[in-house]
C-alpha cells in the first residue's frame, strides 16, 4: 500500500516512515511542507495520505488544505490528518464532503503503534478513524441540539464509539455489553437523530459524522 507522508518534524517524519515500512506500507514520499505535499499527491497518487495539519511555510492549516484539494481532484482519496490539538473547524472541513476514507488523530495516538497502524489501514480501506477527543468535542459543540440532547448517557457512549469507526462487536467489547444491546441502542440513536438505518458500517459512521458535523 502506497503512502504519502507529510510532517515537518524530521524525527517524527523519519520515525513514522520506519514504522509504516515495518508494517508493510510503501512510503513513496515523505515531505515537510504544504507545497511539497501538493506536488507529491499529484505525482504519486497514493493509496492513503498521512498529513500533519500545520506545515511550512505558514504553519496554519496548509497540510489540511493540501489534502482537501487532493480529495477534490481525486474524490475519496483516503486522508488521515494528524494534529497536536483538537480543532473543531478542521474536523468539520475534513468531514464536509460526506465520503469515506477519512481520519483525524491527535499526535499522541501516533506513539501507540498498534492504534496508529490500525487507523491508517481503516482509513485506507475507506473507513473512518476519528480521535475520541475529536468526537467528544463535536458531541459537546452539538449538545444543545434537541435530538442529540435526547440521547441517554449509554446511547451517547455508543454514538461516540460508532463515530470513531467501531463495529457493533467492538462497541460491545469496549462497553461490556452484548451485541444485541448495541443493536438496540444503535436503532434508538438512529431514530432520535433522524438517520436512516444501514447495515454498512462505513455508511453508518458517515451518517453519524455528518450529523455531528451539522
Amino acid at each position: 500500500m502506497r503512502v504519502v507522508l507529510a510532517e515537518d518534524l524530521y524525527l517524527l517524519r523519519d520515525g513514522l516512515t520506519h514504522l509504516l515500512s515495518a508494517h508493510g506500507f510503501e512510503v513513496v514520499a515523505a515531505v515537510e511542507s504544504g507545497p511539497a505535499l501538493e506536488q507529491a499527491l499529484i505525482e504519486e497518487k497514493p493509496d492513503v495520505a498521512i498529513v500533519d495539519v500545520r506545515l511550512p511555510p505558514t504553519f496554519t492549516d496548509e497540510g489540511l488544505q493540501a489534502a482537501l484539494h487532493a480529495r477534490q481532484r481525486e474524490p475519496g482519496l483516503p486522508v488521515l490528518v494528524l494534529s497536536q490539538h483538537v480543532e473543531q473547524l478542521y474536523a468539520r472541513e475534513l468531514l464536509a464532503d460526506g465520503t469515506g476514507g477519512i481520519g483525524y488523530l491527535l499526535k499522541d495516538r501516533v506513539f501507540n503503534a498498534e492504534q496508529f497502524i490500525d487507523a491508517v489501514r481503516r482509513v485506507a480501506g475507506g473507513g473512518t478513524a476519528m480521535d475520541p477527543e475529536v468526537i467528544a468535542k463535536l458531541l459537546v459543540s452539538n449538545a444543545r441540539d434537541e435530538p442529540l440532547a435526547a440521547l441517554s448517557p449509554r446511547e451517547r457512549d455508543v454514538l461516540s464509539l460508532m463515530a470513531e469507526g467501531c463495529s457493533n462487536a467492538a462497541i460491545a467489547a469496549r462497553l461490556f455489553i452484548s451485541e444485541g444491546s448495541v443493536g438496540k441502542h444503535t436503532a434508538s440513536i438512529f431514530g432520535k437523530l433522524g438517520i436512516g438505518p444501514s447495515d454498512d458500517t462505513n455508511r453508518r459512521v458517515l451518517a453519524v459524522l455528518a450529523y455531528l458535523n451539522g
